[in-house]
C-alpha cells in the first residue's frame, strides 16, 4: 500500500525514540538535531497546531530534549499530558511508592553495572541493551517487582522491561487528544517503532486514519518506513 503524504488537515502523533530519533545506548544519549527541531516547528505551523508527541518517556524528559516544541506532549505511556511547556497534568494517577520502587530496582541491578535503571514518575524501566545476556535476569527482577506492585503492569520494550500504570496507553492518550482542539475532527496519523505503539497504530486506523511502523517487526500498521531518517524524508516531502 502506497504511503500518502501527510494532509494539512490531519492530526499527527509521533513517538520519539526509534521514530524521531535513533535509539541510543542510553536514553539520555539520544541526538536531537537542529533539523528535527525545525521540522517539528514547521509541522506544527502547517497542521494548525495538530501535532503531538506520545512517548513512554516522562513529559519533563521529552520537553528537556525538545524545549522549543510548541505542541502537546503525552508522556509516561499516556499517564501525563503537557499542553504547553512548563505545564504537566497527570491523567492517570496510581497509588504506589515510586521512590521505593526505584530504590528496589537500583538495588537489584547493582551487581550488574551494564544494566541501566530508568526512573520515571509513574514507574521504572530496566534496560539491558549493553548486556543482552542478562535478559533472563532482568525478566526475573521485573516480574518480582511487578508482583510487589499490583497496580503496575509489565511492559516489554526494545532491550528493556518497564513497569508502568495499567489502564492507560498511547492509544488512550491519542483518543483523549482527539477530543481537544486543534485535534478534534481531524484524521489521525500515528508513527511509532515499538510494541508499545501498536495499540495507538490500531486506534488511528480504526478512526479512519493511518499508521506508520518505523523499522522491522510485526505490526498492525498499513505502512512501514525503514528508520527515523526515512520518516524525516517523508515529513519533509509532506512539507514541500
Amino acid at each position: 500500500m502506497t504511503l500518502p503524504l501527510l494532509s494539512p488537515d490531519a492530526a499527527l502523533f509521533l513517538d520519539f525514540d526509534g521514530c524521531l530519533v535513533d535509539i541510543a545506548p542510553r536514553p539520555d544519549a539520544v541526538v536531537v538535531s537542529a533539523a528535527l527541531r525545525d521540522r517539528l516547528s514547521a509541522l506544527h505551523r502547517r497542521q494548525g497546531g495538530a501535532v503531538a508527541l506520545i512517548s513512554g518517556r516522562d513529559v519533563a524528559d521529552l520537553r528537556g530534549h525538545l524545549p522549543d516544541f510548541p505542541g502537546f506532549v503525552a508522556g509516561s505511556h499516556g499517564s501525563e499530558l503537557s499542553l504547553e511547556p512548563g505545564r504537566i497534568t497527570t491523567l492517570h494517577q496510581v497509588d504506589f511508592d515510586a521512590p521505593a520502587l526505584h530504590r528496589a530496582a537500583r538495588d537489584r541491578a547493582a551487581p550488574h553495572p551494564a544494566l541501566l535503571v530508568e526512573e520515571k514518575p509513574h514507574g521504572v524501566a530496566l534496560h539491558y541493551r549493553d548486556a543482552p545476556q542478562l535478559r533472563d535476569f532482568v525478566e526475573t527482577v521485573m516480574q518480582d517487582l511487578a508482583a510487589q506492585h499490583p497496580h503496575l503492569v509489565l511492559q516489554p520494550a526494545k532491550m528493556a522491561l518497564e513497569l508502568r500504570p495499567g489502564g492507560v496507553g498511547k492509544d488512550s492518550a491519542m483518543a483523549h487528544l482527539l477530543t481537544l482542539p486543534p485535534f478534534a475532527g481531524r484524521m489521525p496519523v500515528f508513527a511509532g517503532d515499538d510494541t508499545t505503539d501498536e495499540p495507538a497504530m490500531a486506534h488511528a486506523q480504526s478512526q479512519g486514519g493511518f499508521a506508520i511502523k518505523i523499522g522491522d517487526g510485526p505490526t498492525a500498521a498499513h505502512h512501514r518506513l525503514s528508520d527515523p531518517a526515512a520518516l524525516a524524508a517523508w515529513l519533509d516531502a509532506s512539507l514541500t
